[in-house]
């Protein structure tokens, strides 16, 4: 519904714009999550005046998550995200009323009419449908028939900026030249190597660069933290396996696993009936009984033209693909056995297995001793988190926890939110640790679930805040730094020399890397920072080269251009650059207006 109006308009550059109405099949009612949050409404922002209410923030947040769009992990990120969409919709909506932008009664109706949500299998719009549909979504008809206009509104406006633009054949032309230009060049990359003498440093460049710099040698706030985890996996390692369960396994496996397997199949209800082709194949039966090939008999008595000459081969099966009584037989049978008549839907089959697709035993040993400890360990698992859940909830550390679960008490080194390696890099972790029931409460975190296998519980051991570095301890990075810097410097310096040489028509000493008729899209073994350049330079004059240089990172790119050439006329190609040009203007222009009404706007957050 709203969703498939704004899918459209996210073609004229709108995805700065995110909607805040959710689609009709969202899986919750929006009116439970009013009532919800009710009780804590008040205002958190106010734009020219009008309010956006703790609840709508609420509201958009937790459909975001029920949706699947957010992960809950990242609700916190998401409430700042929502706030600035709904400062941003607000703007939108009070410059569209304020521009007298109307829809009509019957524009509106005619919409609803057509959205493919309310319409019936004959493609008609159904009543029953849309009354349904918005309940299910939480809507009356009369609040989805606002909820509509402001979104088609602020669509009318988004296409009035983006239609408002265009380009003129001129520019159209000139776009196509330089989008089918291809150049000529030659490039020589400077490094260190280069120089006469290493870049010295003083003790003053140090000092006078880190108190420049200070704020990026800037230490983020940071904990170190105790914690414990139960793994299902690691309780699994230290459980007894006997012989028979690992067998046992083996055959459930062995039960399912995909085979090959042959068939001879007799049809009936044709010029057969079922009595003459179970007859059919009883023969089968005797012959093999008495031991004649199942192959040879397959090419002798199977209606199955497509597979009688191969033997009846019907080559590897998994469960799913063929009918239920098929199935049941195939995968009852262990190779080289038949099995009895069975009927579907085709006619009468015998089925022989032929191979196993499965390792051996002992091949699987180690996976299924695996999988059988994962299984016998489930409930014990189970039970050691609803303990862990009891006593971290009640305890005032961790230590004791620990000892009364009989688990490991980690502790960490210093970590900011970023968070730190290995378990403590999981999601959701160093969002419960610097929580303020953790952090400012000191409280044990609730239980962190990490996978369907582990369950963790963490408390902050130390806290720290964000500070600035002292000059002794970063001096190796600050050095570094400046070493960078004053080399690039030099380098720079050097290529304006050589360039300036060049120009003067003094030979070169270096050799040159060619680069002939590349385009803006090709070469893609040449740095991108010499390509750009390269394509910015002005066009040689008569045989004399255009000299430039590029900065590559900590090295620099002497830039001879030599020839520039039109290149073929690609119409297609030319055509979607014109509109990828057009769309980025109109995102521009958008955005233009976006930034004028908030710079001119009374915004107050609360």
């Amino acid at each position: 519904m709203l969703q498939s109006i704004r899918d459209r308009s996210k073609s004229w550059g709108a995805k700065i714009i995110i909607g805040l109405m959710v689609a009709a099949m969202a899986l919750f009612g929006a009116d439970a999550l009013v009532g919800f949050f009710t009780s804590g409404e008040n205002d958190v922002a106010k734009v020219n005046g009008q309010s956006i209410t703790r609840q709508q923030v609420e509201l958009e947040v937790q459909r975001a998550i029920r949706s699947g769009q957010v992960p809950p992990d990242q609700e916190r990120a998401l409430r700042n995200q929502v706030l600035n969409e709904l400062i941003t919709v607000s703007l939108l909506d009070q410059y569209t009323d304020d521009g007298g932008l109307h829809l009509s009664e019957e524009q509106l109706d005619q919409v609803i009419v057509s959205l493919p949500e309310f319409q019936d299998q004959n493609g008609r719009f159904s009543q029953d449908l849309f009354r349904n549909r918005l309940a299910s979504a939480g809507y009356t008809p009369m609040s989805f028939r606002q909820a509509l206009r402001v979104d088609m509104q602020r669509q009318q406006l988004q296409q009035g900026l983006a239609f408002s633009d265009f380009t003129l054949p001129s520019e159209r032309e000139r776009l196509g030249e330089l989008q089918r230009q291809t150049r000529s060049f030659r490039y020589h990359i400077l490094s260190a190597e280069d120089l006469e003498a290493p870049v010295e440093v003083s003790e003053a460049e140090l000092k006078a660069y880190y108190e420049a710099n200070a704020q990026d040698y800037r230490r983020p706030e940071q904990v170190r933290l105790k914690y414990v985890v139960v793994d299902r996996l690691q309780m699994a390692e230290q459980a007894e396996v006997d012989e028979q369960a690992l067998r046992s396994a083996y055959e459930r496996r062995a039960d399912n696993a995909e085979r090959r397997v042959s068939h001879i199949m007799v049809t009936f209800d044709g010029e057969r009936s079922r009595e003459e082709a179970r007859a059919r194949l009883e023969e089968v039966q005797e012959r093999l009984a008495a031991g004649e090939d199942f192959a040879t008999l397959a090419a002798e008595y199977s209606d199955d033209a497509s597979t009688a000459d191969e033997g009846g081969d019907l080559g590897v099966i998994s469960r799913g693909f063929f009918g239920d009584a098929f199935e049941e037989a195939a995968f009852s049978l262990d190779v080289g056995q038949v099995s009895p008549i069975v009927e579907t839907d085709n006619g009468l089959h015998l089925i022989e297995v032929t191979e196993l697709d499965m390792p051996s035993f002992e091949e699987l040993r180690d996976e299924l001793r695996d999988e059988v400890a994962l299984s016998a360990v489930g409930d014990e698992f189970n039970q050691r988190v609803q303990r862990l859940i009891d006593e971290s909830f009640a305890a005032d550390d961790l230590k004791s926890v620990a000892e009364s679960l009989g688990l490991e008490l980690h502790e960490s080194d210093w970590v900011s939110r970023d968070g730190g390696e290995a378990i403590l890099a999981e999601p959701g972790v160093m969002d419960a640790a610097f929580s303020s029931d953790v952090l400012e409460d000191g409280f044990n975190s609730e239980v962190i679930e990490l996978d369907e296998d582990r369950r963790m519980v963490l408390r902050v051991a130390d806290h720290r805040e964000a500070a600035v570095l002292d000059f002794a301890v970063v001096r190796d990075q600050v050095m570094a730094a400046v070493k960078v810097s004053k080399q690039r410097d030099a380098l720079l310096e050097l290529a304006r020399a050589r360039v300036s040489a060049l120009r003067d028509g003094e030979a070169p000493a270096f050799e040159w890397q060619r680069a002939d008729s590349v385009s803006r899209q090709s070469g893609s073994d040449i740095p991108p920072a010499v390509r750009r350049v390269a394509f910015r330079l002005p066009h040689p004059q008569g045989d004399e080269p255009v000299y430039g240089h590029a900065t590559l990172g900590n090295d620099v790119a002497i830039i001879a251009l030599d020839a520039v050439d039109s290149g073929d006329v690609d119409e297609q190609y030319e055509g979607i650059a014109v509109q990828m040009a057009e769309r980025l203007r109109a995102q521009a222009a958008i955005q233009a207006l976006l930034d004028d009404l908030r710079s001119k706007a009374e915004i107050e957050r609360l």
